[in-house]
């Protein structure tokens, strides 16, 4: 699709992005800094600002992918950090013993899987307004990975929950609008409650030359849902094993000690760093299944 198309189905997107809401997607993880991911600043006390605008698919695409992943460090020392397999509609080894252990009836099967449970993200392309940590970046396209707190506030502007609200597209070059990230530190986590979008406006001005330019710097975001990009199954399992050691063969029931098998070969893996992790994410399908039940 091409930046006229694009221009002429503008405002046309809503039910569309709505719809995808309820899908869905995957993402690809890369062990190295990838510099096309914009990651929001923050001061030593935990706190950041800066005002991003998101911006339309390509080609007539959701403008946004969805998945999910784990990201725990194991007694071994190691780290898991991968994305999920549920994210692509297949099962995966960390789920698969998490169910294992909630359903035992022990407690501290439960804690251990909730320690491990899988954590929610998007990713989407954005275009940097403002960024008074890092002014290089701004006037610049970029990929922007954010939790469910960020999309919650996207959707309730796509999707307002009261009669005297005006739908917005918050992707929409035209009729979207800037919206501002607000970071504080809460109790040691990073909380979003206080961004908010601005008033809704024209992006560039609707300068056209300017606005195709954007449109034509938008990074694919198809490898997140990619599913060459996942481990399989067997590597995953292979990576947990390493990482959760014996902990992996003393664990919860006899039922469970049975079901997992520990004789196979680990081959050698690679040591784990620890990586940042979100801990916004809260995995949960009410918010999707309610707009499912409004647009039913």
């Amino acid at each position: 699709m091409s930046f006229e198309t694009l221009k002429r189905n503008r405002g046309s997107n809503i039910n569309k992005i709505i719809e995808a809401a309820q899908s869905v997607g995957g993402g690809e993880q890369k062990s190295y800094v990838d510099e096309r991911v914009w990651k929001p600043t923050v001061d030593k006390a935990g706190n950041g600002y800066a005002v991003i605008r998101f911006l339309p698919g390509k080609d007539g695409a959701i403008p946004f992918v969805r998945y999910w992943d784990h990201g725990f460090k194991g007694p071994t020392g190691l780290w898991y950090i991968e994305n999920s397999l549920t994210s692509i509609g297949q099962t995966d080894p960390v789920g698969e013993l998490n169910s294992k252990l909630w359903n035992s009836g022990i407690d501290a099967d439960k804690e251990k899987a909730r320690s491990q449970k899988r954590r929610l993200h998007y990713a989407t392309n954005i275009y940097v307004v403002q960024d008074p940590s890092a002014p290089q970046n701004e006037g610049k396209v970029f990929l922007y990975k954010f939790g469910k707190k960020i999309f919650d506030k996207i959707m309730d502007k796509m999707n307002p929950e009261f009669a005297d609200e005006t739908p917005m597209d918050a992707f929409d070059f035209w009729e979207g609008a800037n919206f501002k990230l607000k970071i504080r530190n809460v109790e040691g986590y990073r909380n979003y409650d206080k961004s908010e979008f601005a008033s809704p406006d024209a992006f560039l001005e609707s300068d056209e030359a300017k606005l195709e330019s954007v449109y034509n710097g938008l990074h694919d975001i198809t490898e997140f849902t990619n599913p060459k990009n996942y481990k399989t199954y067997d590597e995953l399992k292979t990576k947990l094993m390493r990482v959760l050691g014996e902990d992996m063969t003393s664990m919860g029931s006899m039922a469970i000690k049975e079901e997992i098998k520990m004789n196979d070969p680990v081959p050698a893996v690679e040591p784990i760093t620890a990586e940042e992790i979100s801990s916004e994410d809260e995995d949960t399908m009410s918010y999707f299944a309610k707009l499912a039940k409004e647009d039913a």
